[in-house]
């Protein structure tokens, strides 16, 4: 017999920081946001910015008064992975039933929960072959970062999953972004004479404004 996974009344999750701010990259760039990041991750990218086994646990009560402290009615949910997170559901139900718009920042190895409004999908050229055994099939944004060279993984994602947006985004370490080898990459996608989707340079603007 399946066993059945029942939320408790008021569950905790491992939140790395709750925090009010402008979405910085992708297609949502300047929209006011309150960002739930949540911590553990199905990946280990060595070009991460975010720390994101640095947790604490909080309760759902908890979560859902520090976000009405804020003025901001969308929520992006992000990490770390979010769809790896225990009892996501429950948290997404009542935020939800609070009237806030959701976006999902996910690497897209898991599906997006239903409740989500906006799936922005970060793949990870780094696991390319994770990505050939599963993968999200439709996001509204598809975000890949230029760890290197990306084209035929570009391609491949272009395949596998069904966008409005797709972004190209430059590869931070150490302190220096490798912009010009990502928007070279970017002319060669958009200069294939069949290309399927036309890309975009995404940047993390907030980085540049100083904000978190």
């Amino acid at each position: 017999m399946k066993k059945i996974n029942v939320a408790p009344e008021n569950p905790q999750y491992r939140i790395v920081e709750i925090f009010e701010s402008l979405q910085g990259e992708g297609r949502n760039t300047g929209m006011p946001a309150v960002f739930v990041r949540l911590g553990k991750c199905n990946l280990a990218c060595g070009w991460c910015d975010t720390d994101y086994l640095a947790f604490g646990m909080m309760s759902l009560s908890d979560i859902l008064g520090r976000l009405k402290t804020y003025a901001a009615r969308n929520i992006i949910i992000t990490g770390g992975e979010p769809t790896i997170q225990p009892h996501l559901d429950t948290l997404l139900d009542a935020l939800k039933a609070e009237g806030y718009f959701l976006c999902l920042e996910t690497n897209g190895l898991n599906p997006a929960p239903p409740q989500i409004d906006y799936v922005a999908t970060s793949p990870k050229a780094c696991y390319a072959a994770k990505y050939e055994k599963s993968c999200i099939e439709t996001a509204d944004e598809v975000r890949i970062v230029a760890d290197g060279d990306v084209l035929a993984f570009c391609e491949n994602m272009e395949r596998k999953i069904r966008a409005r947006h797709y972004y190209l985004s430059p590869c931070e370490q150490n302190g220096a972004m490798n912009i010009y080898d990502t928007i070279r990459q970017i002319g060669i996608l958009n200069s294939r004479p069949d290309a399927p989707v036309h890309w975009q340079l995404s940047v993390q603007t907030h980085k540049w404004a100083g904000i978190e």
